[in-house]
């Protein structure tokens, strides 16, 4: 058991990457003003020593919650193993350089989808869509460098971390790592 988990959680996500497809898809959790849960996949970009990276616009319905209350849940699961991994932790922005570093990173799809905004608001006439697209399209080939100021990748900095194995036996392996100090505590569950 690796005294830290990113590590054993890096060695999950390894294993998980040869039979799963999209193991970097995780469940983000968070909550809105009025303490509703809230939940959506998103991708897992990074994982090292001072947290769980994903990144979204701060002009989203994640990234406005995120501003109201800074902390989250992630929950990956990989059926095919038996394997579940929950964290649960405050969210912190990183700054605007990793930011942008992070949006340039994605496809130019992907890219323009973001500039097209408007996230889980209402769309009356998919016409419209079209038509956003079709502009963000035009502004991504225009402007390759194009970052939106809303773009920001998070940092989800770990307080709790659960390693879940499942067992036929429904015996399951339960591990939890718990933030103490700079370093952790580890402890088994029960099932």
């Amino acid at each position: 058991m690796p005294s830290a988990p990113h590590v054993l959680f890096r060695a999950w996500l390894e294993e998980a990457g040869e039979q799963v497809l999209a193991p970097h898809a995780v469940t983000l959790s968070t909550v809105d003003a009025e303490g509703a849960p809230d939940a959506r996949v998103v991708i897992l970009k990074e994982v090292d020593e001072s947290g769980f990276f994903v990144a979204s616009s701060a002009r989203s319905p994640k990234g406005r919650q995120l501003a109201v209350n800074p902390r989250a849940a992630l929950t990956f699961f990989w059926p095919a193993l038996g394997r579940q991994v929950r964290v649960r932790g405050s969210v912190s922005a990183c700054g605007a350089e990793t930011s942008a570093a992070d949006f340039r990173d994605r496809p130019p799809a992907s890219r323009a989808e973001v500039l097209i905004g408007r996230q889980s608001e209402v769309l009356t006439d998919p016409g419209e869509l079209v038509r956003a697209a079709e502009d963000a399209d035009r502004q991504v080939q225009q402007d390759p460098d194009l970052v939106p100021d809303s773009w920001t990748r998070y940092v989800v900095e770990p307080g709790t971390v659960e390693f879940w194995q499942a067992d036929h036996d429904r015996r399951h392996v339960r591990l939890r790592y718990r933030r103490a100090g700079a370093g952790w505590t580890t402890e088994r569950l029960w099932p």
